[in-house]
C-alpha cells in the first residue's frame, strides 16, 4: 500500500487539547449548542434526525482555558438516516477520547428510553460527565427535567442553548472538570477528536504558537472522494466514507501537521448545479452554503475530480467561484488507479480534455491522485505548500521595477485612439492574493489580452503558481 513518506518527529510535540464531547440522542439540541459555545454557527442545525454525521470540532476558550469541543452524531434513539449505521462508530471514537462528555437532554420532553440508554452507555464508558438539561427557558421543561436528576449524573446545568441561558455556567463547569488552571491539559490527556495522532499519520506533529497556518477546502462534486482523500491524509478514519450523494454535510475541519506546516484541512459537503440543490432540501442548501464559505476561507482550494467521469461544466463552476475569491487553487483528478489499464496516452488525453474545459485555470497545478492507494499524496502537500506560499510572497520594489521595465520595453500597452501609454513604475500592495498596482501616464485600463500577459509574466519571473494575481491600473498623482 502507498502512503504518505514516514517523518520523523525531532521536536516537543505539544499535548492536545482537552476534548469535550456533546452526546445526546437526536434533536436535543446539541448542534444549537455546540454553535453556542464555539460562538458562530459552525453545525447545521434542522429538525431532522441524523442532521450531524460527521464530528465536527472547534477550539474554544473561556476563562484563560482552551478546549476542543465536539459534536457527534446521533448515536442512540429513533433516527431515519440510512447512513446511521456508518455515523455511529465515529461518535463512540469520540466518546473514548474525550476527556469530559456533556450529556444534553430535552428537559421539555422528559426522560425518554434512548435517554437511559445513553446514560447506561456513559456510566460503562467511566468518562466525567456533565449533564445539561436543555431548553429550561421553557415553562413546562421544569416537571420533565427534574425527572434526569434520577439518572444520577452530577453536575447537572440548566441551559437554553437557543438563548444562551446558562452558558457561562456551564462553561465554567467544562473548565472546571476537563481544564486545569490556565488552560492546561489533564495530566493524561486523550486525543481531540478533530486532531490524528502523530503515530498513526506518520507524520511531524509540531503545533507551536508561532507556526504558520495554512487552511485547505476540499471541494468538489458529490461522490469524486474528498472523505475518502481526507481519511488518507490523516491516516485515520475521521471522515464519513459512503458511494451515498450528500454523505458530508457539515463542513469538517481537522488539523495535519506535516514537514513542520500546519494544515487545516475542511472537508466540504459536495457542490451539485444549483437547480439540483434548490428542490433537495433546507440541509443540503446550507450543507452547499457552508461549501462555498470554506472556498472564500480557504488559503488554498483542492478541486477534486472523477478521473472516471472526466470533467464537467459544474467543475468549472466550482473552480471559477475559488478563482474569484482570489484563492491558491489545485486541480486533484481523484481514482487515478482506475486508469491504468486506459493506456500509455490516457493520462495526455484527460489533461487536453480538462484543459479545454478549464482553460481560465492554467495556473492551477494539475495532479493525478488516488484516495484509495495514496498515489501521489505526498506531492498533493507539497504542492498546497507551493501554492500557499507563493500566495504569500512579497516583490521588493527595485525588483518589481526593474521587471516591468523590462516586460514593457519590449511590450508596450496601447489603447486604440490615444496617445502612447507608459507604464511609469508598479508596487505590489497586497498578498493573499498578489495584488500590484501600474501606475501609468494617463488614466486607462490595459486590455484584458494585456492584462493576462502581465500576469502570466509576473507567475513566470516571480513563482506565482496556483494563485490568482490582480493587477490594478492608476494615472500617477500629477504634482502640484
Amino acid at each position: 500500500m502507498i502512503g504518505l513518506p514516514r517523518e520523523r518527529i525531532t521536536q516537543h510535540v505539544p499535548r492536545p487539547l482537552p476534548s469535550v464531547v456533546l452526546v445526546g440522542r437526536p434533536n436535543v439540541g446539541k448542534s444549537t449548542l455546540f454553535n453556542r459555545l464555539a460562538g458562530r454557527r459552525r453545525a447545521i442545525v434542522a429538525p431532522i434526525a441524523g442532521t450531524t454525521r460527521d464530528v465536527i470540532a472547534m477550539p474554544v476558550s473561556w476563562q484563560g482555558a482552551t478546549f476542543q469541543l465536539c459534536d457527534t452524531g446521533g448515536l442512540f434513539g429513533a433516527s431515519a438516516d440510512p447512513l446511521r449505521a456508518l455515523v455511529a462508530p465515529g461518535g463512540h471514537r469520540a466518546i473514548a477520547g474525550a476527556d469530559l462528555v456533556l450529556f444534553v437532554v430535552d428537559a421539555t420532553d422528559g426522560k425518554m428510553l434512548a435517554d437511559e440508554e445513553i446514560a447506561a452507555a456513559l456510566r460503562s464508558s467511566g468518562k466525567p460527565v456533565v449533564l445539561v438539561l436543555n431548553k429550561c427557558d421553557v415553562n413546562r421543561a421544569k416537571a420533565g427535567g427534574l425527572e434526569f436528576y434520577a439518572l444520577g449524573f452530577e453536575p447537572v446545568v440548566e441551559i437554553s442553548a437557543e438563548h444562551g441561558h446558562g452558558i457561562g455556567d456551564l462553561l465554567d463547569q467544562i473548565v472546571a472538570h476537563a481544564c486545569h488552571p490556565g488552560g492546561e491539559t489533564p495530566r493524561h490527556p486523550a486525543p481531540a477528536a478533530g486532531e490524528a495522532k502523530a503515530s498513526d499519520m506518520d507524520v511531524e506533529r509540531d503545533l507551536a504558537d508561532e507556526q504558520i497556518e495554512t487552511a485547505i477546502a476540499i471541494v468538489g462534486r458529490p461522490n469524486v472522494g474528498k472523505s475518502s482523500l481526507v481519511n488518507r491524509l490523516l491516516r485515520e478514519e475521521r471522515m464519513l466514507v459512503s458511494e451515498m450523494a450528500g454523505t458530508t454535510r457539515d463542513a469538517v475541519d481537522v488539523v495535519l501537521s506535516w514537514r513542520q506546516r500546519r494544515f487545516r484541512i475542511v472537508d466540504t459537503a459536495g457542490i451539485r448545479r444549483s437547480g439540483k440543490v434548490a428542490g433537495a432540501g433546507a440541509v443540503e442548501a446550507v450543507s452547499v452554503l457552508q461549501s462555498r464559505r470554506a472556498i472564500v476561507s480557504a488559503d488554498v482550494v483542492v478541486l477534486l475530480l472523477d478521473a472516471v467521469e472526466g470533467p464537467t461544466d459544474q467543475d468549472g463552476t466550482i473552480a471559477g467561484e475559488a478563482d474569484k475569491a482570489g484563492r491558491g487553487l489545485i486541480v486533484a483528478v481523484n481514482k487515478w488507479d482506475l486508469m491504468k489499464d486506459k493506456g500509455p496516452d490516457a493520462g495526455a488525453v484527460f489533461d487536453d480534455e480538462l484543459k479545454r474545459k478549464l482553460k481560465f485555470l492554467e495556473y492551477a497545478p494539475l495532479l493525478h491522485i488516488s484516495a484509495v492507494t495514496g498515489e501521489r499524496l505526498p506531492k498533493l502537500l507539497e504542492t498546497i505548500d507551493r501554492v500557499a506560499e507563493a500566495r504569500r510572497k512579497r516583490v521588493p520594489t527595485g525588483e518589481l521595477n526593474r521587471f516591468v521595465e523590462m516586460i514593457s520595453a519590449a511590450n508596450p500597452p496601447v489603447v486604440k485612439g490615444r496617445r502612447a501609454v507608459r507604464i511609469l513604475y508598479a508596487t505590489q500592495v497586497g498578498i493573499a492574493p498578489p495584488t500590484f498596482v501600474f501606475f501609468t501616464n494617463i488614466a486607462t485600463t490595459f486590455h484584458f489580452s494585456y492584462e493576462r500577459f502581465l500576469v502570466n509574466k509576473l507567475r513566470e519571473a516571480f513563482g506565482y503558481v496556483g494563485t490568482t494575481v490582480r493587477i490594478q491600473v492608476r494615472a500617477r498623482s500629477r504634482k502640484r
